[in-house]
């Protein structure tokens, strides 16, 4: 009985965390209350209290049991045994990008971190969320590309901290004005080409 109720509260704490997912995407934070939430996860109030002491604590939780695009990309090139810095960076990019064209939950949480939150006190964790996300990101960019011009494959006037925030804000700009607009272009073929143009820049220093 004792593990019953555990799994059922286990099974409540997740359908408000789906529920407050699906809000935020919607509406935005601030203009999600805990009642819409409530009654979107089918439960009371109180039994969202229980859980979560508010707003900013639902929030929190919903942010830390994602997974970005770009942790996830991560992931996956761990997985890879890529000896290329460059197209192992290539391949993360491009990961990203896949990740958020056909993960439906990842992209989500994207547009939410990205697009759908005022970062007031109240939900301030998500900005040190998504900022160490990001950070975490760009240092193994940047990580790879201090490799790549070590071994040569890319000219020693590369800057590996510039060339990884570069590669970031190129994303990222296109992440948001896919989200923005999805039939505008085709996330992933439009980053490939933007990718194979800024790499061939970078060759060519």
């Amino acid at each position: 009985m004792v593990r019953r109720t555990k799994e059922e509260a286990a099974a409540t704490r997740d359908s408000i965390l789906d529920a407050a997912e699906i809000l935020f995407a919607k509406h935005g934070v601030s203009r999600t209350t805990l009642q819409h939430i409530a009654t979107a996860a089918g439960v009371t109030r109180g039994a969202i209290y229980w859980h979560f002491v508010d707003k900013g604590a639902v929030f929190s939780a919903m942010m830390e049991r994602a997974t970005m695009p770009m942790d996830a990309a991560v992931k996956l090139a761990g997985e890879r045994a890529d000896t290329d810095p460059l197209q192992s960076l290539r391949n993360e990019m491009l990961a990203v990008l896949q990740i958020v064209e056909g993960d439906e939950k990842a992209r989500r949480v994207f547009e939410i971190a990205t697009l759908k939150t005022e970062f007031t006190d109240e939900v301030d964790s998500a900005r040190a969320h998504k900022r160490e996300s990001v950070a975490r990101w760009r240092g193994r960019l940047q990580d790879q590309f201090t490799q790549a011009v070590a071994d040569g494959t890319l000219p020693a006037a590369v800057d590996p901290r510039k060339a990884s925030m570069s590669v970031w804000v190129m994303l990222d700009g296109l992440i948001r004005n896919w989200i923005f607009e999805p039939g505008a272009f085709e996330l992933v073929d439009l980053g490939a080409e933007l990718i194979d143009t800024y790499m061939a820049g970078l060759r060519a220093r």
